[in-house]
């Protein structure tokens, strides 16, 4: 959607040149800031709609300062990094990023990633009447928190992987609304020319045995054939 917001956070000048030129020409709105407390404060004021966020940065590390975002926002927050340590990565996705991009990096690779996270936070937002600004989704025996992306069923914790998170997270967003096993597949993976039909059964397989009392009996996660599967808060299927 041309005019989306996004905050570039980078202290290297080629970088904000090479994205910032890409971007614009996408017709997105491009901040910047080189540094993370100019970061922190222009994201609080300007409400960006997606956060691309080198985690080397002077004052405040890319790292803290995503965990400081997340207290209060659920834009997508997309690493741009020269690091390769895994352990690092990891902890950037661990503290609520939502996806790396490694340097050098190709800008139309960039420009493909921001759409796609950009679409899925658009779909995530544009939920059912009242809801709209609801970050926790509670329903008989199954609560979501979306902003802690945590989920707890018959009170215990369930740890879930984040593909898996993010199908669960769609789905109760609009319950009985149905999804063809496509439009999922476009909302929710960047490549979706690269995934079938069959993996995608494979993650709600694995979602219903978490979260399911009877995985054969799923009372959330519903499908029916021709027409593709939708979450189901009702009390019971008897």
């Amino acid at each position: 959607m041309a005019g989306e917001k996004i905050l570039l956070v980078d202290d290297e000048a080629v970088v904000l040149e090479i994205l910032s030129y890409h971007l614009k020409k996408e017709g997105y709105q491009v901040l910047f800031a080189v540094n993370g407390q100019e970061a922190f404060e222009l994201a609080r004021r300007e409400n960006p709609d997606l956060i691309l966020l080198d985690i080397l940065l002077p004052m405040i590390d890319g790292l803290e300062l995503c965990q400081e975002l997340r207290k209060e926002s659920d834009v997508p927050i997309l690493f741009i990094t020269s690091k390769d340590d895994v352990f690092d990565l990891a902890l950037g996705l661990g503290v609520g990023g939502d996806d790396y991009i490694k340097k050098p990096f190709d800008p139309v690779e960039v420009i493909a990633r921001v759409k796609a996270h950009l679409r899925r936070y658009r779909f995530a937002r544009h939920k059912s009447p009242g809801r709209e600004n609801r970050q926790i989704l509670n329903f008989p025996g199954l609560t979501l928190d979306l902003l802690n992306r945590t989920v707890i069923v018959r009170g215990q914790t369930v740890s879930l992987t984040a593909k898996e998170f993010e199908i669960l997270a769609l789905l109760a967003s609009t319950p009985k609304q149905f999804y063809k096993a496509g439009q999922l597949i476009e909302l929710l993976w960047d490549s979706p020319a690269s995934v079938d039909e069959r993996s995608l059964m494979v993650h709600i397989s694995r979602l219903r045995q978490k979260i399911e009392q009877d995985p054969s009996r799923p009372r959330y996660l519903v499908s029916v054939r021709g027409y593709g599967y939708k979450f189901d808060c009702s009390e019971s299927k008897d």
